[in-house]
């Protein structure tokens, strides 16, 4: 895969994200009212079950289109997003997750390319007579549309993935789908994966039976735990002084970005992951293990509180082979590999990510560390990863406690990279989404292999510290 099309399918992930994200709070409280009061759940009661249906069909999808429509067009377009969602809803007899996620930004952009064409036109005194009945003519074209266009073409294009997953399910070879995963994991596209597929898939499963396997099957952090573990036995330098830190916020925090390093330094370790991701998709199948809705993150805490009764045996026994079969057999490769310069492969990792590095405003990495673009007068670092909730909440909340701590007034917050306001100083990213940054933002960046110890990092803090 190029890196332009790489870019444009982690940005594609990046959109999905946004508009679920926001909204995870409410797939929870669906799950836990899924759990607790369906008829074989904690507490089965028929008259709160009635809430499932009405909250599946309609509020999620929902939420979904009116966040894509605000994401493209603010306000209007949150209402333009609801609406055309409205029309795939009532166009579909499945949870139309998918079409919501069509619908959404797509009214919200025929709202914003009509409201330029006509807002210098308007009447001094008719412009909210004009608004009112623009947003309501092409709300009600959108809908129409989706429900005549959009609604069927997603029904059938999800009776195909479903059937073909399903079929996977059925032979017994669902666990190859970490084959797929894992891969798409370190390249960071695993938004694209698991919110356009696996999430509409698992919801609509769950809603039949209360809990679903597709949460599962790349959520997992087992395998990244066991991958861990093997490098802060086996690893060497700053690869074994890492991990056991890297262990903590990526088991229990669930942010999977934190393995991801320790993957690329050593690319055939990916047979580990996919050895370790495929031994918990099959425990979980053989089990009948599945969550009640997707955790977000992938924590193993999201994990316990997502799993419904009589499944917990299949969850941390999916979760534990998992981990189990990854350590062992990123442990056999760390063990036969040859260690050349120990002390320095992991800053020097990730050498196949190379060509995903801007060219132009954005400075080079240097042969020992990476050197911060020259900013003058640093207030504000944006932190940015693929949804703004991750590995960047993490890289934000780190970095400011360290400029806390040595007295520096400078605001760091995290943030989705086509979300960085325009007013930041610098922005600091992972370098495989270096190019998608500096394409989206337009400001200086900062691109680091690593969240908690970069020497990018130190660079940028220097830089702070000499201005003061």
């Amino acid at each position: 895969m190029t890196s332009n099309a790489r870019a444009k399918v982690q940005a594609f992930g990046g959109h999905l994200t946004a508009m679920v994200l926001p909204n995870i709070g409410a797939f929870i409280a669906w799950g836990f009212i899924t759990a607790l009061f369906i008829p074989t759940g904690w507490f089965p009661d028929a008259h709160f079950a009635k809430l499932v249906s009405p909250m599946i069909t309609y509020l999620l999808p929902l939420l979904i289109g009116y966040t894509g429509g605000q994401i493209v067009g603010d306000k209007r377009g949150a209402v333009a997003g609801a609406i055309g969602t409205m029309g795939v809803i009532a166009g579909a007899d499945i949870p139309m997750f998918v079409g919501a996620m069509i619908m959404g930004p797509l009214s919200g952009w025929v709202i914003v390319q009509v409201d330029k064409r006509i807002q210098h036109k308007i009447p001094s005194g008719f412009e909210m007579v004009v608004n009112n009945f623009t947003l309501g003519i092409l709300g009600m074209v959108m809908c129409m549309f989706a429900y005549e266009v959009v609604g069927p073409a997603v029904t059938a294009a999800n009776l195909f993935v479903k059937s073909g997953i399903e079929a996977l399910v059925s032979t017994g070879f669902l666990p190859l789908l970490a084959v797929i995963n894992e891969p798409a994991k370190v390249l960071f596209l695993n938004n694209a994966i698991d919110q356009g597929t696996y999430y509409p898939l698992g919801l609509q499963q769950a809603a039949e039976t209360g809990k679903s396997i597709f949460f599962m099957v790349a959520s997992n952090p087992g395998p990244g735990l066991g991958l861990l573990l093997a490098y802060a036995k086996f690893g060497q330098g700053l690869s074994k002084r890492s991990a056991p830190s890297a262990i903590i916020i990526q088991f229990f925090g669930g942010i999977h970005e934190l393995y991801f390093p320790y993957v690329l330094m050593k690319p055939i370790m990916i047979v580990a992951m996919i050895a370790g991701a495929a031994t918990g998709i099959a425990t979980f199948n053989l089990l009948g293990g599945g969550l009640v809705a997707g955790p977000s993150p992938g924590s193993i805490f999201a994990y316990l509180a997502l799993t419904p009764r009589g499944s917990f045996i299949a969850t941390i026994a999916g979760v534990a082979s998992a981990a189990i079969v990854s350590f062992i057999v990123a442990s056999a490769i760390l063990k036969v590999s040859k260690k050349d310069k120990p002390e320095d492969e992991f800053e020097k990792s990730v050498s196949d990510m190379k060509e995903m590095k801007a060219e132009g405003t954005v400075a080079k990495p240097s042969a020992h560390a990476d050197s911060a673009p020259q900013t003058n007068n640093i207030k504000f670092v944006a932190f940015a990863c693929d949804a703004g909730m991750g590995s960047s909440a993490m890289g934000a909340t780190t970095f400011r406690r360290k400029l806390e701590k040595a007295g520096f007034n400078v605001e760091v917050k995290n943030f989705a990279i086509e979300k960085v306001p325009s007013n930041a100083d610098i922005v600091v990213t992972h370098e495989s989404l270096e190019s998608r940054a500096t394409k989206a933002t337009g400001l200086p960046v900062i691109a680091i292999k690593n969240f908690l110890h970069d020497p990018a990092l130190d660079d940028l803090m220097n830089t702070i510290s000499e201005q003061a």
